[in-house]
């Protein structure tokens, strides 16, 4: 196994389970807030779109398919606070954007070398990586750190485990 498989496992497993939790809510159980102050499933999946988007596209240039228009806009500290189902996008502009973004990110990280994931990530993120390698990593950590926050949404919802 190389870096490059590693990574794809990471990000593929953590795809896995956030499309789990995510199978059977409704776009009305998106905007439930597990506590008062914790941000819904609406705002986290488009904050995760949006960031994957960011991390990767400005890795390597050229390799993501643009959002939707004004898409990125609606995802950020001053939205979360919103729970009006008009403020975010239906479930399945999530899924559709989703499954773009991710087939999109592993066709990225298909094309980098071993000597590209050891280079320095892009200044921006470098308050929480260090290389390309560990950007890519992140996108799956990021997005299972989340859906860990979902199970907690399905449980208040009287939904059974699922992993």
């Amino acid at each position: 196994m190389n870096a490059r498989q590693a990574i794809r496992i990471n990000i593929e497993s953590a795809n896995m389970i956030a499309m789990g939790y995510l199978s059977d809510l409704t776009d009305a159980e998106l905007l439930v807030r597990p506590v008062p102050g914790a941000n819904h499933i609406a705002w986290q999946l488009g904050h995760l779109l949006a960031s994957a988007h960011d991390m990767v596209e400005t890795t390597c240039p050229g390799s993501m398919p643009a959002l939707p228009a004004g898409f990125a806009e609606k995802y950020n500290n001053d939205t979360a606070k919103l729970d009006a189902p008009g403020a975010f996008h239906p479930k399945a502009v999530y899924m559709d954007v989703g499954e773009q973004l991710h087939a999109a990110t592993l066709k990225a990280l298909d094309k980098l070398t071993d000597a590209d994931l050891d280079k320095p990530a892009p200044e921006k993120f470098k308050s929480f990586v260090k290389t390309v390698g560990e950007l890519f990593s992140m996108v799956g950590t990021h997005l299972l750190m989340h859906a860990g926050q979902w199970a907690v949404v399905r449980r208040k919802l009287g939904r059974p485990p699922q992993f």
